[in-house]
């Protein structure tokens, strides 16, 4: 039986997925390419591994002694993405059927590979968590963002006080919605955060001091102001908008950005030098009786680029010419001289500055209440387009003179050694620091550094191995430590069962899959009702969309899955291993509905109708129970499920109970 997981490498990422694995009770055997004299940074690995096997991962022989043909899944994770890709075919040719997870950031390689391979996916380990460390750097109750066919879901922490509208005025029961889900309630006499999903009682009210952790919908779009297209504005309005805006700029000059006060600067000589151009265009024309339109233009314009010479150089008089023309012509040329010259400076340092690139220019650099992104990388841009995106005021830090600086949002950004750009990021007066580069031993330097500087700093550190993490934890209590790798290597574990893991949420010390599946003729979760699924393998439920169809958000509870219907839930690892097994938690399921009475018969139907809906019994079931009132409904439920039940009745005016077991 092909029942073995396979991990080709056990560098940080590759031992964090045998624990991920393990914690699926499989057998798994790794692939490492020589015995090393280290010790690895999990202690216990050896014994979590069934077999470990010497050599090159890509060698025949090497994956045969590995039980390739008994895999069922592969997760090739070695950090030289050639050799994952030439594994990967090499596993395929061996074993058409293994899951292969593959560690890659080649998006088109990984889509082609997926056509031709088959049973495949591909992952970015450190892109995995880009997410986790936006949010954490806001310091809010944001624990959670990710999108789900262009909407966009958060997962919210919030701690209920007086002056919260649900305080005292609100039932566990009435936070649940179209758009919403309860993941926990920790009640304010609770020790400890509740981390279990579904552990809460309906029928309470929300209290002070309660935390409520939820999931819910957001709305991504925001209305632009409309704006008068300038096409239909007279030219008395547009005058009128050009000195409204011109006093409070040369007012306030003083105070612009030195970008800002140059590009002023550029405006006003440009402005300047047209209006020369025409009122010069206008008196030659008029009182110099030799010429016409054109050639009094182009004069002009050679007085202004400083051609007075040329045409009024001679000693000799031109009476044909006034005097007062002539002095007009001099003092042309002189302001031509100067504004045309501030233009050409200008314009020339433009270009040196930029080393003849067109690149976008930037913003200046905040002086407070912004977030400091170290480390410009593949995670850094994440982390600063989803700030960005927040509405977060940002500032970029690159070591590197020679990055792709055409990759980043339009944002703020510092490129030099360490201590000058530190020096210039304002570190005192910023609300985060989130350091991000690839070097753990540069990312402790400046944490520390940033620690120095602003003790109240709210620190993202981001690190690759668990030894480090705890250490780190120690030195910098108050920082939030987030290794990249425990992150993704439960998103490849949960992958490696079939599944297709689109975020990865750490929320109170665990960590958050949001996972899609894919209903199959023999899968544990087929033919159970969306609320069986949620309760019964402690798992939430966020989307459901039937076969060719788009997905619906915060779906109803009362849905029955059927083979090719997709499905997207917010699990633990443990949740999907409860999943991946079919464990639901019956214990839980020992609520019973004893339906008093109807009040009519249009009562007694509609009921009937709401207990089949629910409860997910039989029509004539449902019938036959108000056959005999009062009478208990032989169907065992899930006390939320229950509750919701006797809830739905009472509205339709039939009176019932919940019993905790059946009397």
């Amino acid at each position: 039986m092909d029942n073995y997981f396979l991990v080709c490498g056990l560098g940080s990422l590759g031992q964090n997925c045998v624990v991920a694995l393990k914690k699926f009770n499989v057998p798994v055997i790794a692939i490492e390419q020589e015995k090393t004299s280290q010790p690895w940074e999990i202690p216990q690995l050896l014994l979590l591994l069934d077999d470990i096997i010497l050599g090159d991962c890509r060698q025949t022989e090497v994956l045969q002694k590995a039980k390739i043909a008994k895999c069922r899944a592969a997760l090739i994770v070695t950090s030289n993405e050639k050799v994952n890709a030439e594994t990967a075919i090499a596993i395929r040719q061996l074993n058409p059927n293994t899951r292969l997870v593959v560690r890659s950031s080649k998006e088109n390689l990984n889509i082609l590979l997926g056509e031709q391979l088959g049973n495949f996916i591909a992952y970015e380990p450190i892109q995995l968590p880009a997410s986790a460390f936006a949010l954490a750097a806001l310091g809010t109750e944001i624990l959670g963002l990710f999108s789900l066919d262009k909407r966009r879901i958060r997962i919210t922490r919030r701690q209920i006080n007086s002056k919260d509208p649900w305080s005292n005025n609100k039932y566990i029961y009435e936070i649940n919605n179209k758009t919403r889900r309860l993941l926990t309630h920790t009640p304010d006499h609770y020790a400890q955060i509740e981390t279990n999903f579904h552990q809460w009682d309906g029928e309470l009210k929300i209290q002070n001091g309660d935390i409520l952790i939820y999931a819910e919908v957001v709305d991504d779009f925001k209305e632009e102001s409309v704006q008068i297209s300038p096409t239909r504005q007279n030219w008395r309005q547009k005058l009128v908008n050009l000195r409204k805006s011109w006093k409070p700029f040369v007012r306030n000059f003083g105070k612009l950005s030195l970008s800002q006060q140059i590009r002023g600067v550029a405006v006003i000589s440009g402005f300047v030098v047209m209006i020369l151009l025409m009122i010069g265009t206008i008196l030659f024309e008029r009182f110099y009786e030799e010429t016409n339109l054109v050639s009094a233009f182009y004069a002009t314009a050679t007085l202004l680029l400083g051609g007075y010479a040329d045409l009024l150089g001679d000693f000799e008089p031109n009476e044909s010419i006034p005097w007062w023309l002539q002095l007009f012509a001099f003092i042309l040329n002189l302001m031509g001289t100067a504004f045309v010259g501030i233009l050409y400076a200008l314009l020339t340092e433009a270009l040196l500055s930029s080393k003849f690139e067109f690149t976008k220019s930037r913003p200046p650099i905040p002086q407070a209440n912004h977030i400091v992104i170290v480390g410009l990388g593949r995670v850094g841009c994440q982390v600063a387009s989803l700030l960005q995106e927040l509405g977060q005021d940002i500032l970029g830090i690159s070591f590197n003179q020679d990055f792709d600086r055409s990759i980043l949002p339009k944002m703020p950004l510092i490129v030099g050694n360490l201590n000058e750009a530190l020096a210039k990021a304002n570190l005192k007066k910023a609300s985060s620091v989130v350091v991000v580069t690839d070097d753990e031993m540069l990312n402790l330097e400046i944490a520390l550094m940033a620690k120095t500087a602003n003790p109240r700093n709210n620190l993202v550190i981001r690190t690759d191995g668990q030894d480090l993490s705890n250490n780190l934890s120690k030195l910098l209590p108050e920082a939030k430590i987030l290794e990249a790798y425990q992150l993704a290597s439960e998103a490849f574990a949960g992958a490696a069962f079939g599944e297709n893991i689109i975020a990865v949420c750490p929320i109170e010390n665990q960590n958050i899959l949001v996972t899609e599946y894919q209903i199959e003729v023999d899968d544990t979760l087929k033919g159970l009702l969306i609320s069986e699924v949620a309760y019964g393998y402690g798992v939430e439920v966020i989307a459901h969309a039937k076969p060719s169809q788009n997905l619906t958000l915060m779906p109803s509870d009362d849905l029955q899955l059927v083979e090719g219907d997709r499905l997207v839930v917010l699990a633990t690892v443990e949740g999907l291993q409860r999943i991946e097994e079919g464990q639901l938690n019956l214990d839980a399921k020992q609520y019973f509905i004893r339906v008093e009475k109807a009040l009519n018969s249009e009562a007694a139907f509609s009921g009937a109708n709401l207990i089949v809906l629910i409860s997910g019994c039989s029509v004539p079931q449902a019938r036959e129970l108000f056959q005999h009132l009062p009478a208990t409904l032989d169907v065992p439920l899930y006390k939320q499920q229950a509750n919701r039940l006797v809830r739905g009745l009472n509205k339709r005016q039939v009176k019932a109970i919940v019993l905790e077991n059946r009397e």
